[in-house]
């Protein structure tokens, strides 16, 4: 699994919650201090939200 950022560009929050890729604004923040392995622990946590809110009507289209 890449670690490369998940950034889409679509920098839209809903609470502390991005809408584009579904990090907290603590691990965008962090993301270029993290390990290899912190970042693929946060790539699938936020992969599991985006599809909570898609699946919950919130997640904003590209």
């Amino acid at each position: 699994m890449s670690t490369k950022s998940p950034c889409i560009s679509l920098c839209k929050f809903d609470e502390d919650l991005c809408l584009g890729c579904g990090r907290t604004k603590r691990e965008i923040k962090s993301w270029k201090k993290m390990e290899k392995s912190e970042k693929r622990s946060v790539l699938a946590e936020s992969a599991m939200r985006l599809i909570k809110l898609k699946a919950a009507g919130r997640r904003k289209k590209k």
